[in-house]
């Protein structure tokens, strides 16, 4: 099959998903002027005509085309990559089909719920000659990206120290999701996060947590196949508690809630002289540092060197930064690792061991 030449040209897309995050998508690449959207597809038409009343007068929204099934969406003459935003349970054959047909693909987090599956559509992937590009989107993010850049610089030595363990907290009033539970649908963004920051990956994790919305009811679209995600009969947790362990020491815990309104968006780096805090719900100062240390006088232990400092971000949204690298990429002919299979990969298998966790009340599971 001859595959589509991106060239210099606008790239042809797809958005397959119509949902939240794929009306986003379409938003993104209307607007880009690196793609070309020739079609959304979407078995609900309710969203196609929602989408058509939010877009209708954009100028390029004429040129694009409804079709009812995703598959079918990778037949379109001329199409040279497909942005797909659907349930995670359906990626891998989806994602199969659009690389055995030549196209790029963006694909919404997480790549799949298993690891070697994720393997092995990298492999694909190579195989085509194709990208794919999977949207761990807060990696993208201009304050995760600069909180990076301060990690590896010289001023983490005297801003933060030593590591000392993480914490962060993603809790908020819904959406609650009927397919996965609170950890699959939001674990990822965090340990993402925290691999990324620490240039490391968890060797052991433990999760607990409770359900008090889906107790084994309402969970009909759950993937009940997988060894990986506590029995359906538990129902979906929407609380849930994450212990990331690290080989260096460090230990970094996440609170997951979509049943609570104290909404927060925070995740912070502690150090034996500062602590490095991403707090995204900040708009004036997403990333800062609270410097401070521990003074010994005598049989007291007394604050010293207290003070606070904002670390300069970007402007930017996560998604759309996300969609200029993906096309990019195609243009340079790179793959950003942090949107990589592997990566992927890796993420996938930390979540399968803190999920089988969860399933055993928190017993210590070693990743493979």
């Amino acid at each position: 099959m001859a595959m589509a030449d991106t060239g210099a040209n606008p790239v042809p897309i797809a958005v397959i998903g119509a949902g939240r995050w794929g009306s986003h998508l379409v938003r993104i690449f209307l607007d880009h002027p690196g793609a070309t959207l020739v079609a959304v597809a979407d078995g609900d038409r309710d969203r196609w005509d929602d989408l058509a009343a939010r877009f209708g007068d954009h100028p390029a929204w004429g040129a694009v085309r409804y079709v009812a099934d995703g598959f079918e969406a990778l037949a379109i003459a001329g199409l040279g990559a497909v942005a797909i935003a659907t349930p995670a349970s359906g990626h891998y054959d989806l994602v199969t089909a659009a690389l055995e047909r030549g196209l790029h693909v963006f694909v919404e987090k997480p790549l799949t719920l298993d690891g070697d599956q994720c393997d092995r559509l990298g492999t694909l992937a190579q195989q085509q000659g194709r990208h794919l590009f999977v949207d761990h989107t807060y990696l993208f993010h201009p304050a995760v990206e600069a909180g990076a850049a301060w990690l590896r610089s010289r001023d983490r030595e005297t801003g933060l120290g030593t590591f000392h363990y993480g914490y962060g907290a993603r809790v908020h009033l819904g959406p609650v999701r009927s397919d996965v539970d609170v950890l699959w649908d939001l674990a990822i963004h965090d340990i993402a996060i925290f691999n990324h920051w620490l240039n490391d990956t968890p060797i052991a994790v433990r999760a607990w947590g409770q359900t008090w919305l889906q107790k084994g009811t309402g969970t009909e679209n759950l993937d009940k196949s997988s060894p990986d995600r506590p029995d359906p009969a538990a129902g979906l947790a929407d609380l849930t508690w994450v212990q990331l362990r690290y080989g260096s020491g460090v230990t970094a815990t996440v609170h997951l809630c979509w049943n609570n309104p104290d909404k927060q968006r925070r995740l912070a780096l502690s150090g034996d002289r500062g602590t490095l805090i991403f707090d995204e719900l900040s708009a004036s100062a997403p990333l800062t540092v609270s410097q401070g240390t521990l003074e010994q006088r005598g049989d007291r232990f007394l604050p010293n060197n207290e003070g606070e400092r904002v670390i300069p971000t970007e402007p930017g949204q996560s998604l759309s930064r996300a969609c200029d690298r993906f096309l990019a990429d195609l243009q340079s002919g790179t793959t950003d690792p942090r949107a990589s299979a592997h990566t992927a990969a890796t993420l996938v298998r930390i979540l399968a061991a803190t999920s089988r966790s969860l399933g055993q009340d928190g017993q210590i599971q070693s990743i493979p």
